[in-house]
């Protein structure tokens, strides 16, 4: 019998999804049908996805799709899909930054309006996605708000470079260039006395016929403007031609010369490019012309350069301490250092950084001292430390290169380390970054090894500059001044994007993929993402700029701010943290456990969090261990999701299926009906945990993230079957698993005696 899908006005034409690192949507191709379509014939029983929400129990559950919102707004197939099936819609790329900022900072609104509108007509609410993220930003602009500033310096004065520097005493004897008439008697030797020798005994009719380098290999550079000096005399007072350049441009001077040892000064701009010569055309002189030496050289204006200090607060006056940690006996670290009480200073009235070591140490890093500049310093970069140091008992110290405190590079740091005494010292040292200092990413931190005593001891630390060298008429902003631009653009950008949704958009998501996977600081955390871990020539980092504890509070505050300026009720506002890999069971949800801490944090610091969205990007795993090891991981991420007491959201789900885990993604047409199978109880276990675990008060909603299959093109999980519909718009067995899901019970079953062929 022919195939109809229930749900479909018309074959729809829907585009494809990109996920979170996709920059645009591909449409579908249209594919070949299955073979046989009987063993589909149930999923006929299935009504929309939406009628299977039980309202009652989950009156405020949101059943979500993830479109292009270009397409929903033509009001074409893509609407009717999303109006069917569905309570809410993520734009997939159309409310990111990149999307709407542009090079100059100016913001263009215009789709994002135009889809609010449509959304508002069809009764259908919008996750806003996304306020704040690493990737698709407009790298231009944001690195252009922070770029370095001209500064005012004072000219400094020409100094003489030398390109080239002859003494024919050394040459031994004549190795250049020359010609001159068959039969002719001209020579050029150097004598006895190491001068070039020139002699020539008659009159040559052509002054060119006799010429000859007097230097060469000068590397001449078009439009520099240089001086010719030469130690020269003649027999008798005359003129020669003196041509300087290469054999294409070689403009020719005349040059006095007297029997007197005479030293000349000859400007010449050669207008030539490359490497050449000076020569002399001495064909109508008779007579001997001597040379002891020559030299060409130019001016040149250096570069200005200066210290730039990569730290704050060094004096320890202010409360500002994000660039000195400490690692501590019975405290741990790397943590903020603490500031001692007045009277600590080198001056014995201000404040000094103080570090305590304990007794019977294991390891002579067992207490630290970092101090971390505020960028990355590279192979070759040439660096200045100083400081005041102190300590109760006399002691040695050792000191390594690290990239953030913690993360150890190299044994070796300073030139010299500190050896303490109980009277305060100077310290000021100079060096170059090496390869082994800098590691593959740079460093960025000194540490102090302070338990080489072996004694309980206390060390104080006062006046710290960190600095590198510089060059130019520009100079780094202060991470302060940083932040404040930063904070601004910030600011700004929320305050436009509420503007343009004007109170309609009432959940967002603050911030997107803050978390990274490695605990590089040894807290127990993850960190967050940065440009240390990440990829800094596609990505622009707030939060290296913002601060890990600041970035998040900064985003919701102006949310909260602009959200009721532009019409919204602030009890209607959500705020959800969105992320991946939460369900991960290779770290026992490691990534889920760090996610719960940031936002704790960012919550001491002012942040309005009311939820948490797990992104779900999943594969159907063939190998049972591993599957059950997944299955395993999904529920515990539900049980720690509900205990925050938080609003939960799956806000990406989609799935593909792999052999065993982490294997290659089988592609679309190499997926049995059996496999899809796998794939519909996958689906219908996730579904069913979320709504088994969490809370109907906490339960916000699920978005499936692919409406159809990716096509092979696609830059999302390309050729792989991540939708609830081919690609043809027939519903998929995921459709009935994911309907099986919502209505907590199976609607309808294939038959028993469908081939899987």
């Amino acid at each position: 019998m022919k195939y109809t899908n229930k749900i479909l006005l018309g074959a729809l034409a829907v585009g494809a999804l990109s996920g979170c690192t996709d920059d645009s949507m591909l449409p579908y191709d249209v594919g070949a049908k299955p073979e046989s379509l009987s063993q589909y014939e149930y999923l006929n029983n299935y009504d929309v996805l939406k009628s299977y929400v039980d309202r009652t129990e989950n009156p405020n559950f949101k059943l979500g799709i993830a479109l292009a919102a270009t397409d929903y707004i033509n009001g074409d197939q893509v609407y009717s899909l999303a109006c069917s099936n569905f309570d809410e819609m993520t734009a997939g790329n159309e409310m990111k930054y990149a999307s709407i900022v542009s090079d100059d900072g100016t913001m263009n609104f215009s789709t994002v309006t135009s889809f609010i509108d449509a959304a508002r007509q069809a009764g259908m609410t919008i996750y806003g996605h996304t306020l704040a993220w690493h990737s698709q930003q407009n790298l231009n602009y944001l690195n252009g708000l922070i770029a370095d500033r001209e500064i005012e310096t004072e000219p400094a004065e020409p100094v003489e470079v030398e390109d080239g520097n002859f003494n024919y005493a050394v040459m031994g004897s004549y190795q250049y260039w020359s010609q001159k008439p068959e039969g002719s008697e001209a020579s050029i030797t150097i004598s006895d006395k190491g001068y070039l020798t020139i002699t020539n005994p008659e009159f040559i009719t052509n002054n060119w016929d006799f010429q000859y380098h007097i230097a060469d290999g000068i590397n001449w550079v078009p439009g520099t403007d240089y001086t010719i000096n030469m130690m020269i005399r003649s027999s008798v007072e005359t003129s020669i031609t003196m041509a300087a350049g290469t054999w294409s441009a070689n403009p020719g001077l005349s040059v006095a010369l007297t029997p007197e040892w005479t030293e000349l000064e000859i400007p010449v701009s050669p207008g030539a490019e490359g490497s050449g010569f000076v020569m002399f055309q001495s064909g109508n002189f008779v007579g001997t012309i001597e040379v002891q030496w020559l030299k060409v050289s130019h001016l040149e204006t250096p570069a200005a350069t200066r210290w730039i200090n990569l730290v704050t607060n060094g004096d320890a006056e202010g409360d500002d301490v994000s660039c000195f940690f400490a690692t501590e006996p019975g405290v741990g670290g790397p943590n903020p250092c603490t500031i001692g009480e007045a009277g600590t200073g080198a001056d014995g009235v201000g404040h000094a950084f103080v570090v305590h070591s304990a007794d019977n140490p294991a390891n002579t890093y067992d207490t630290q001292f970092f101090v971390k500049a505020s960028q990355q310093l590279v192979a070759g970069t040439n660096y200045r430390f100083s400081m005041k140091y102190k300590a109760d008992k006399a002691a040695n110290s050792e000191t390594q290169a690290h990239n953030n405190p913690g993360g150890y590079i190299h044994y070796a740091m300073l030139p010299s380390n500190p050896s303490f005494t109980t009277e305060w010292q100077d310290m000021e040292v100079t060096g170059t970054i090496s390869a082994e200092q800098a590691g593959e990413s740079g460093m960025n931190t000194i540490a102090f090894n302070l338990a080489v005593l072996g004694e309980a001891n206390t060390y104080y630390f006062d006046d710290i500059a960190f600095e590198i060298e510089g060059e130019g008429d520009k100079e780094p902003l202060t991470p302060e001044e940083k932040k404040d631009t930063l904070t601004w653009a910030m600011d700004n950008w929320i305050n436009g994007m509420m503007e343009a949704c004007g109170g309609y958009v009432t959940t967002w998501e603050a911030a997107n993929e803050t978390v990274s996977g490695a605990d590089t600081d040894g807290d127990g955390w993850y960190d967050l993402q940065s440009a240390t871990n990440g990829d800094p020539e596609t990505n622009f980092y707030w939060q290296d700029y913002l601060g890990n504890e600041d970035y998040v509070p900064i985003v919701t505050k102006a949310a909260e701010k602009y959200f009721a300026e532009y019409g919204g009720n602030p009890a209607d506002l959500k705020l959800f943290i969105n992320d991946y890999n939460l369900e991960s069971w290779w770290d026992g949800n490691q990534k889920l456990k760090s996610l719960i801490h940031w936002i704790e944090v960012w919550e001491a610091n002012g942040a309005k969090i009311d939820g948490i969205g797990t992104q779900m990007h999943v594969s159907y795993i063939l190998n049972e261990a591993d599957q059950k090891a997944q299955e395993d991981a999904i529920v515990n991420m539900f049980q720690l999701m509900a205990a925050t007491g938080k609003l939960i959201k799956i806000s990406e789900l989609d799935m593909g299926i792999v052999e065993k885990a982490f294997g290659e993604g089988i592609k679309t047409e190499n997926v049995t009906f059996d496999q899809q199978l796998k794939m519909a109880e996958f689906y219908q276990f996730i579904i069913e945990k979320y709504f088994e675990i969490i809370p109907a008060a906490q339960r916000y909603g699920i978005t499936q993230w692919c409406i159809t299959d990716s096509p092979a093109e696609s830059g999302w999980r390309g050729g792989e079957p991540v939708g609830l519909w081919d690609l043809n718009y027939s519903r998929k067995p995921a459709y009935g698993g994911f309907a099986n899901g919502l209505a907590g019970e199976v609607i309808a079953e294939p038959s028993a005696s469908v081939s899987n062929e």
